[in-house]
């Protein structure tokens, strides 16, 4: 059976979004100061934080003398699919049709970003016909 990812906190996400900004195996003192520039957050918090995601498996861990360095397991397109997969099952139940309606018709969206939607939506309309003739159904 196929594991499911590990959730990720609001907290664990500002961590990650660091992380993947970095790219690379950054430190923690590198992912603190990339986060939280305004000294926000202390480094044993950070530090805390990044222990239990790579506890969760989302970080791999390298030590080099004294320094731990980090590396996501997972890209940050990955984790947004997984994300959006949990909430559409939860909140929608299952329905993606259902998520657009709602975020279009709940938002206070112009003229530009309904056109914006919709020409998303036409492209990923075209690529599944081509593949469709193409004879690659996978859509």
């Amino acid at each position: 059976m196929k594991k499911t990812p590990a959730k990720l906190t609001p907290a664990e996400w500002e961590i990650m979004e660091a992380i993947w900004a970095l790219g690379g195996s950054p430190s923690v003192r590198e992912v603190l100061d990339h986060a939280y520039p305004e000294s926000e957050k202390a480094y044993t918090t950070v530090q805390t934080v990044m222990n239990t995601l790579e506890k969760k498996g989302l970080l791999t861990r390298k030590k080099t003398g004294l320094v731990n360095f980090y590396k996501p397991t997972r890209s940050r397109h990955q984790a947004v699919k997984s994300e959006m997969t949990r909430l559409v099952s939860r909140v929608f139940q299952g329905s993606v049709p259902a998520l657009a309606n709602h975020l279009i018709e709940s938002s206070n969206l112009n003229l530009e970003e309904i056109e914006a939607i919709r020409d998303v939506v036409d492209e990923r309309a075209r690529e599944i016909r081509a593949r469709r003739k193409g004879g690659k159904s996978r859509d």
